[in-house]
């Protein structure tokens, strides 16, 4: 099965982001607006079992992080994805680095960009449009990140909450 691990926004920004999404994200219905923490990976029911043990034990030596988005960026000529990004903080950043050294699959395949994704697979056409949109409406959101979650992917292609853990370094 596939597992991931995410940051859920609040309600507020997840509800910014999907004004965008529902037009210009096919991935709408799969999975709610997140930070993506560690990428997609396959483990099987034992293994897994391991995997939340060691995440509890990364969210305890973790404290709550800040979630800053201040711009809207896009990782053409790459990808025509367009996403809010994430400023990273030393909070963010340790946790990532605990997420993906000298744990499950640690390998990564891409530098870690934090971003909640807006919008992808647009023509080239498309994502000029939108980009300099959104970029003219501009983003400003801050919150308190306190807890992270393990999903699963479903036989139809979306997400839901394996197990969800608190950041909690005072634990």
């Amino acid at each position: 099965m596939k597992y991931g691990i995410v940051a859920f926004p609040t309600k507020k920004l997840q509800d910014l982001a999907n004004s965008y999404r529902k037009r210009y994200d096919p991935h709408y219905a799969l999975i709610t607006p997140h930070m993506t923490l560690k990428e997609a990976f396959e483990a099987n029911d034992q293994e897994i079992e391991e995997v939340a043990k060691a995440l509890k034990e990364i969210t305890i030596k973790n404290e709550p992080f800040e979630l800053n988005v201040t711009k809207v960026s896009s990782f053409a000529p790459t990808t025509n994805t367009i996403y809010f990004k994430v400023t990273p903080n030393d909070e963010l950043l340790d946790l990532h680095k605990d997420l993906n050294s000298d744990f499950y699959h640690a390998e990564s395949n891409y530098a870690f960009v934090p971003h909640i994704t807006i919008a992808q697979d647009l023509t080239s056409g498309e994502h000029d449009d939108v980009i300099n949109q959104m970029k003219m409406v501009g983003v400003d959101h801050s919150e308190v990140i306190d807890r992270i979650h393990l999903l699963y992917q479903l036989d139809d292609g979306s997400w839901t909450v394996y197990e969800t853990f608190r950041l909690d370094r005072d634990a």
